[in-house]
C-alpha cells in the first residue's frame, strides 16, 4: 500500500470539506451579525413600548440567543453532523448541569420571577435581606444596589425571593428635629420651619413637608420636620435643610436652646455625681 504524504492528506481534506468549512464559517459569521441586528431591533421596539429596562433586556437576550441556536443547528447540519442526535446529547448533558448548578438556576428562575412580577424597579430605594440601597440594575443572577457613599452590594436573585422587602419607591422622608425654648411662639417657629423647607429646591411639594412637635425635652421642645426629597437628594438635603433652619431662627430671634447642662456649666453651678453608701465587711 503506498504511503500517504501530510501534504497529500491535507489537500485531499480540504477538498473534501473545505466548502463545508467554509460554509459553516460563513453562516456562523452571518448568524451573529443577525443576531445582534435582531436583537437592537427588538430593543429600540421594546423602549417604545416604555417596558421595564430588565424586561427589555431579558427579551433581548432570548432573541439573541434564539437566532445563535438556529444559526449553530443550520452550521453544524451544512458541516455534515447528524442534528437530531446532537440534540439528544445536548438534552442528557444539560440534565446533568442543571443537577450540578442548582443555586445557579435558582438565581435565574428568582430573576425571572423578580423581572415578571416587579416588587421593585431600577431607581427606586429598598430595604432587604440586612442591607438597603438605590437598585441601580435588575439581571438575572442578581441584583444590585446603590449605597450614598457610591459603593454597591450584589445580592443574589435567590436570596431576594421569598423575604420581607420594604419598598421606598423613588423619594424618601427626611426625620429631622430642631429644638426650641420654652419662651418660643411655637406657631412662629413652626411657620419658619415650613416656610424654609419649601424654599429648599430639593424639597418636594407633593407630598406636602410634615412640621410638628415632637416632644418635651428637659430644656426645649423639639420640633419634627419631615420633608419629602427624591432618593439622590436624601444625603444633601439634610445638611442644606439644618444650615437653612439655623440661619431662619436666627434672623427671627427664635431661640435654639443649650442643653441644661452646658447651662449649668457655664454659670459654674455644679451637678453632683450620684452618690451611694459603699460598707466593707472584714470577713471572720
Amino acid at each position: 500500500m503506498p504511503a500517504v504524504s501530510v501534504k497529500d492528506l491535507t489537500t485531499d481534506l480540504l477538498i473534501r470539506y473545505g466548502f463545508q468549512i467554509l460554509g459553516a464559517l460563513v453562516i456562523l459569521g452571518v448568524g451573529l451579525l443577525l443576531a445582534r441586528w435582531v436583537g437592537n431591533l427588538m430593543g429600540q421596539w421594546l423602549e417604545r413600548r416604555n417596558l421595564e429596562p430588565p424586561v427589555r433586556s431579558l427579551m433581548v437576550r432570548t432573541v439573541r440567543v434564539v437566532v445563535l441556536i438556529f444559526t449553530l443547528v443550520v452550521a453544524l447540519d451544512k458541516f455534515g453532523f447528524q442534528v437530531a442526535p446532537l440534540v439528544a446529547g445536548i438534552g442528557v448533558a444539560g440534565l446533568g448541569l442543571g443537577i450540578a448548578l442548582q443555586g445557579v438556576l435558582g438565581n435565574v428562575v428568582a430573576g425571572l420571577s423578580i423581572i415578571l412580577t416587579k416588587p421593585f424597579r431600577v431607581g427606586e430605594w429598598i430595604s432587604i435581606v440586612g442591607v438597603y440601597g438605590q437598585v441601580s440594575g435588575i439581571e438575572l443572577f442578581s441584583t444590585t444596589l446603590l449605597h450614598p457613599d457610591q459603593s454597591r452590594v450584589v445580592i443574589p436573585n435567590r436570596k431576594i425571593v421569598g423575604e420581607i422587602l420594604h419598598n421606598y419607591g423613588t423619594v424618601r422622608q427626611l426625620d429631622l428635629t430642631v429644638g426650641v425654648g420654652y419662651g418660643t411662639d411655637l406657631p412662629k417657629a413652626l411657620a419658619a420651619a415650613r416656610e424654609t423647607l419649601l424654599a429648599n429646591p430639593r424639597v418636594l411639594k407633593t407630598p406636602a413637608p410634615v412640621v410638628g412637635i415632637a416632644s418635651l425635652g428637659d430644656s426645649a421642645i423639639t420640633l419634627t420636620l419631615g420633608p419629602w426629597v427624591a432618593v439622590p437628594d436624601y444625603a444633601p438635603a439634610q445638611g442644606e435643610i439644618y444650615e437653612a433652619v439655623v440661619e431662619r431662627f436666627r434672623a427671627a430671634g427664635i431661640e435654639i436652646p443649650f442643653p441644661v447642662v452646658e447651662r449649668f456649666r457655664a454659670a459654674g453651678i455644679e451637678i453632683p455625681f450620684p452618690r451611694r453608701e459603699v460598707r466593707l465587711i472584714e470577713a471572720a
